[in-house]
């Protein structure tokens, strides 16, 4: 018997010995009081004093019983949660992912889509002819050496393939590797909402008004879902263009979604879509999260990399959520909308529009969270643009 076992048993002992003594004692005054008083003592003093003993005593070994039982009942639970099997190999929650043709397409060199700090983007095809997207984390299970922190590390990610929206990216699969981990997801060829502005820039894409805006209501939609309706709610924690999936008809996903609080030393660089309150108290909120809505929609609107050293220049505020303030305040947001989805056939509608998104991008960006508006509130927003 070890020393914590020995310490453990050494306590119980001496509880059990304390309520024993405190039941014989309680039944000691009961008989007492059963007895019937004798003629020299006083009628009502004593028995109002053993009345007021027994109640105390019976309230004390109550409470005491109730103690006993509640302890013993959280150390059935923390056994029962340490009786968790940390799963090795594949854990599918896809009938559509065979768990052996998956790991052996992982051994095999999968295609780089990019990278991040995080780490690698791969596009993989197994046995069966299914495309997927595996995201091969850092290492990072040096850090992990806790098997609690394992289990738990292991429950919150089948609490992620539990999250089900059209804009989210849903984990289909996750394979515990050597010192890290390989997250599968479906395959979506159009690429990340960066990799699409990166293209408008230079002039190899057209990205018209009525795409943006339907990127705009879908990411506001996904963050709603986090936000609002499921359970328990959410946060995304590292919403930027790159996290940011887009299909073939332009319908985003939200990537990355709470991995910043499941993975240690989870790396969110200053990229511009970070709140100030992320940096000044490192409070994240979701508010936060509408912040970094706010510059994705202010580089939807301009078609600017938040970390153009344009915003640096004088007169230009310091930052994009600055400088379209100061345009807004001087009536002139239309200077700051994209002219390649300004100019040529855009009707009066949409530019009317456009406008009204740069207001609500303006709020969004706003230095107090309780100045911005809840994602329930974007969505109806943003809905009354349009129609979809």
């Amino acid at each position: 018997m070890d020393k914590g076992r020995y310490v453990l048993s050494r306590n119980s002992s001496k509880a059990l010995c304390i309520f024993v003594c405190l039941f014989v004692f309680c039944l000691n005054i009961i008989s007492a009081e059963c007895q019937p008083p004798s003629q020299f003592e006083p009628p009502n003093f004593k028995n109002r004093f053993r009345r007021i003993s027994l109640s105390i005593l019976l309230g004390i070994i109550t409470g005491f019983i109730f103690a006993l039982v509640f302890a013993f009942l959280v150390r059935c639970f923390i056994k029962y949660i340490n009786k968790t099997p940390i799963l090795k190999g594949p854990v599918v929650f896809s009938p559509k992912i065979p768990p052996k043709t998956l790991k052996s397409a992982l051994e095999n060199e999968p295609q780089l889509l990019g990278s991040s700090p995080n780490g690698k983007y791969y596009k993989t095809v197994l046995d069966n002819g299914l495309t997927v997207a595996v995201k091969r984390l850092e290492p990072f299970e040096d850090c992990v050496k806790n098997k609690a922190m394992k289990r738990k590390i292991q429950r919150d990610f089948e609490m992620l393939a539990g999250l089900r929206h059209r804009n989210l990216m849903s984990l289909r699969a996750y394979v515990r590797e050597s010192g890290g981990y390989s997250l599968v997801y479906d395959y979506v060829p159009m690429g990340s909402l960066d990799d699409v502005m990166k293209r408008v820039r230079e002039n190899q894409l057209e990205l018209k008004w009525e795409f943006r805006l339907r990127i705009a209501v879908g990411i506001v939609k996904g963050l709603h879902y986090l936000h609002f309706i499921c359970d328990p709610r959410r946060l995304h924690y590292n919403l930027k263009p790159c996290n940011v999936i887009l299909s073939s008809e332009f319908e985003p996903r939200l990537g990355d979604c709470g991995l910043a609080t499941i993975v240690p030393n989870f790396c969110r660089a200053a990229s511009g879509y970070n709140a100030p309150e992320c940096f000044q108290s490192r409070r994240y909120t979701e508010k936060s999260d509408v912040y970094s809505f706010g510059v994705i929609l202010g580089v939807l609107l301009t078609g600017k990399d938040p970390l153009d050293p344009f915003f640096w220049e004088a007169g230009n505020g310091g930052s994009l959520g600055q400088w379209l303030r100061q345009l807004q305040q001087a009536g002139e947001a239309k200077e700051a909308v994209d002219k390649s989805i300004l100019g040529g056939g855009s009707e009066e509608t949409e530019e009317d529009e456009m406008l009204m998104a740069v207001r609500i991008a303006v709020v969004c960006l706003s230095d107090l969270p309780a100045d911005r508006p809840s994602s329930d509130e974007l969505v109806s927003m943003l809905t009354q643009l349009n129609s979809f």
